[in-house]
């Protein structure tokens, strides 16, 4: 996955450039202090980029938000459910897909509510 410093996000696709998604699943975002924690969990050190989520936030907490809207930047996005991590977690470092099954580490997905450029250095909160 390459790292990007700002990526459009477009209603009802996800964001531009990016691996076409369903319509429920536009966007896929990952929590870095769950990933910290989940990588520390089973005495690893991984790049987040392996999660292959969209974006990475720090600061606000995933964890049972479905149903919720996260404004990040300008863009608000409707939290779909929680992102079930697969097999390729333990190519990334063994042992990390069952930890990040616990608790919503592997992240959420959701639907895009506005046109918009997310950026690095965003604010991240829940309305």
């Amino acid at each position: 996955m390459d790292s990007v410093g700002a990526a459009l996000a477009v209603p009802g696709k996800g964001l531009a450039g990016s691996v076409g998604r369903s319509s429920r699943r536009q966007i896929t975002i990952l929590e870095r202090e769950a990933w910290t924690r989940c990588v520390a969990s089973v005495g690893g050190n991984a790049d987040p980029r392996g999660r292959r989520a969209n974006v990475l936030v720090s600061g606000v907490s995933l964890a049972h938000m479905r149903g919720r809207v996260l404004r990040i930047g300008s863009v608000r996005i409707a939290v779909g459910g929680e992102t079930t991590p697969c097999e390729r977690m333990d190519e990334v470092l063994p042992g990390l897909r069952a930890a990040m099954k616990a608790d919503w580490a592997g992240g959420v997905f959701g639907q895009i509510l506005d046109e918009g450029t997310i950026a690095v250095g965003d604010e991240v909160a829940f309305e």
